[in-house]
């Protein structure tokens, strides 16, 4: 359609001021109406970032644009509608509209609740951190511990999206074709759960033009891997550049392209390939040597990435029986809300918004701990017990625990907290 305005402006046809002014979006039929296509809400985002505010859109995809706020947009069946709204005079053929595409809706999944969760207090302690801060986490333990249902909590104590982080999310789902615009904006956080079985090519995205990513599809949201060492090592290893920089740089033969992929991961994990234990008498057939091949499968780097560290034990008869509800996602969520706002206020005037983004060096220069609160710390980075990227996710972490319980900065407590929930090793304390 783009074309078409361009040519007739050229000609004469339509005030050239206007033509300027106004991105077009859509495909032009021979018949001269207007066809819908994918990811008119991403080319509509972009336009506005480049400066435009009027927009032609087919009439199929104009509900993708109701959310995008500052922006004009008009729905247009055929050419000479957007004619004609351009300035220029065109008889409208008598032409029934064509409608948007039947599209697979994105996945539904379902959020539970907190007080489903039955005991597992230090888990529930260790999701709230993660949602406040907005740390990886990674949880091992038994089949049955509870690690999937904790992770399905996740996205009911996790803040709603703003404005600006919606439209993101709305835009990737336009490009994917999965947009659903009925409930309007996408406020909830997204969360994408693949099968241990997915590939790189389909985690990463970008195997033909507009194809969107598992990555992508938790862009703003958490991604969830369970049987985190079943996936592919390809997989595992394509996590570093999303991890480290919130995108996926993709090069293909068709072409190269950015894709955003900034989620929170969180990875569930077995103690060993057949799920047993060596306690309350399960028996683990597994050698040792398949129990270290198994652990090895995530790698160093990546597991260096992992901000938390949770380790579940089984649920035991008493948990069933002292099961009252305990604390609901509402009260949890609350929290969390507060300590992001701490966040907010803390980094009105840097880049990032939330503590597991900040850098490690801006934080310690900010708080400026004393030799005595880190000497913990530096103690595990002289042992290589941690590396210095652990180091400054420690920070990260302790910061985090200091906005969860509503103090000014982390003390030496919050700085030990934050090492053992990562380390998992109380004993080098």
């Amino acid at each position: 359609m783009g074309i078409a305005v361009a040519i007739l402006a050229a000609e004469g046809h339509i005030p050239h001021t206007l033509a300027r002014q106004t991105v077009c979006c859509g495909e032009l039929g021979l018949d001269g109406r207007l066809h819908p296509v994918r990811g008119v809400a991403a080319s509509v985002l972009a336009g506005h970032s480049a400066g435009f505010k009027h927009f032609i859109v087919p009439q199929a995809n104009l509900h993708e644009t109701d959310i995008i706020p500052q922006i004009r947009a008009f729905g247009a069946n055929n050419l000479a509608e957007v004619v004609n709204a351009l300035g220029g005079a065109m008889d409208v053929p008598d032409l029934p509209p064509l409608e948007a595409l039947t599209t697979p809706v994105s996945e539904r999944y379902q959020v539970h609740d907190l007080s489903e969760v039955c005991g597992q207090a230090d888990a529930k302690y260790g999701l709230a951190l993660a949602a406040a801060g907005g740390h990886h986490l990674m949880m091992s333990g038994v089949p049955g511990a509870g690690k999937t249902l904790l992770a399905s909590c996740l996205p009911s104590i996790l803040p709603p999206l703003d404005t600006k982080s919606a439209c993101e999310v709305l835009a990737l789902h336009s490009l994917a074709g999965t947009i659903d615009t009925s409930q309007g904006a996408p406020r909830t956080p997204p969360f994408a759960a693949p099968h241990h079985r997915t590939t790189a090519s389909a985690m990463v995205g970008g195997w033909a033009p507009g194809a969107i990513g598992v990555f992508s599809r938790a862009h703003n949201g958490v991604l969830f891997m369970d049987e985190a060492p079943e996936f592919s090592r390809d997989v595992i290893e394509a996590l570093r550049q999303p991890l480290e920089s919130g995108h996926c740089d993709i090069h293909r033969v068709w072409g190269s392209v950015v894709l955003p992929a900034r989620f929170q991961l969180v990875l569930a994990a077995n103690p060993c390939p057949c799920g047993g234990t060596d306690t309350q008498g399960n028996d683990c057939s597994c050698k040792p040597a398949d129990k270290r091949r198994y652990r090895q499968k995530i790698s160093g780097p990546v597991m260096d990435r992992i901000d938390l560290h949770m380790e579940l034990l089984p649920i035991s008869a008493a948990d069933l029986r002292g099961a009252t509800g305990g604390e609901g996602s509402e009260e949890v969520r609350s929290r969390v809300v507060a300590a992001r706002e701490r966040q907010r206020q803390r980094y009105s005037h840097v880049p990032w918004n939330m503590n597991a983004h900040a850098p490690g060096e801006w934080l310690r220069k900010y708080f400026g701990f004393p030799n005595q609160h880190t000497r913990s710390l530096d103690s595990a980075l002289e042992r290589g017990i941690i590396s210095m990227r652990g180091y400054d996710r420690i920070i990260r972490v302790a910061t985090t625990i200091a906005d969860y319980d509503g103090k000014e900065a982390p003390d030496k407590n919050d700085l030990m907290a934050a090492l053992v929930l990562r380390t998992q090793d109380r004993g080098m304390l």
